[in-house]
């Protein structure tokens, strides 16, 4: 049986899939999204993280998927919030639109982060992770978009249909890491998008500036292009304050966390991922568990978190709604009042 057919078989999401195909090593010479010089974590043809732990590879993956311990999931699992955000917001407000996307309204501007309205996080339409909800902000009850931020290239983050529509209707300032650009304009070739490499800035306007930082993450579209385009997460210099948003990260030795601290000073708010972590000998380099979100807020000293990754796009082991018990578990541990750290449900809205 060859790989393709195997995956099928399996039945594995397509996130999940694509996170364990190391076996497949494209041709050294080529890097389809991007060509520049090489760097501390650019290679000529993959991007890395120093002391990152080696891509693992396809009988891992059998062993997780073949394994047991996966949690069923309800085929509903609606929201209790529907958001129907203002037009414009002075100060800061927040809403999670489901999963990783966010509409932050900060300064009078509207910026989407990772936007996915889509029914399925996958490249076809009959296949693959099936939200669970409805976006928490119905697509027609945006308010006008100025910018759309991507951390990286994983369907559960960057959703190409969705990214067509936010053009044709709100001509917005698309910003991504690096090669990210090229996977946009492979299907919106009409797309402006303005990329950086980690430590790089943007200017977004009414005194906001989009910092591109490192996560412990990885990227891949299909079984060929593994690392090929630049992940990251976004630091937001604001009027309102600092926002930290990761869309997926581990937690590793830790020091990026610590990095932030020290560039940006104590943030105003952080967007923590607590979801997708099961199994940890699996997940652990690539996505956070509650409890090392727990100790990321405390590295950072953000004011207030709010938990995203979870109960929406069924990805990993862990049950639907376990990263909310498992997040109240680790802040009863650190001796952090629940109000600081919320796991945000679609269409849940924050403000100061």
């Amino acid at each position: 049986m060859n790989r393709r057919i195997l995956l099928k078989t399996l039945g594995l999401p397509v996130i999940a899939a694509t996170s364990a195909l190391g076996w497949m090593k494209a041709a050294r010479a080529t890097n389809r999204y991007y060509q520049g010089p090489v760097t501390d974590h650019f290679d000529g043809v993959r991007f890395f993280l120093a002391n990152q732990p080696q891509d693992k590879g396809f009988l891992e993956l059998a062993r997780w998927q073949l394994g047991g311990g996966r949690k069923d999931w309800p085929e509903s699992f609606p929201s209790p919030f529907q958001d129907k955000p203002p037009a414009e917001v002075r100060g800061l407000r927040t809403a999670l639109i489901g999963h990783a996307s966010f509409l932050v309204q900060v300064a009078g501007l509207n910026i989407l982060i990772d936007p996915v309205f889509s029914e399925r996080a996958s490249p076809v339409s009959f296949a693959g992770p099936k939200r669970v909800n409805p976006p928490g902000i119905a697509y027609r009850d945006l308010p006008p978009i100025h910018a759309v931020l991507i951390t990286h290239n994983h369907y559960d983050h960057l959703d190409t249909g969705t990214l067509g529509r936010l053009w044709q209707q709100h001509r917005p300032k698309f910003i991504a890491p690096l090669g990210n650009d090229a996977v946009i304009r492979a299907e919106h070739p009409e797309i402006p998008v303005e990329t950086r490499d980690w430590g790089g800035s943007i200017d977004l306007g009414h005194g906001v500036t989009a910092h591109v930082e490192p996560a412990y993450h990885w990227s891949a579209r299909g079984i060929n292009d593994r690392r090929m385009a630049l992940w990251c997460a976004y630091v937001l210099t604001t009027p309102a304050g600092t926002i930290y948003h990761i869309g997926d990260t581990g937690f590793g030795d830790g020091k990026i966390f610590h990095a932030v601290r020290e560039r940006f000073g104590r943030l105003r708010l952080a967007h923590l991922p607590i979801g997708a972590y099961e199994p940890r000998w699996f997940m652990e380099p690539q996505h956070m568990n509650p409890e090392d979100a727990v100790k990321v807020l405390r590295i950072v000293e953000a004011e207030q978190a709010l938990g995203h990754h979870w109960g929406t796009f069924r990805l990993t082991n862990e049950g639907v709604d376990e990263p909310p018990q498992e997040l109240a578990t680790a802040l009863q541990a650190a001796e952090i009042p629940d109000s600081r750290f919320r796991p945000l449900r679609p269409g849940e809205a924050w403000a100061p």
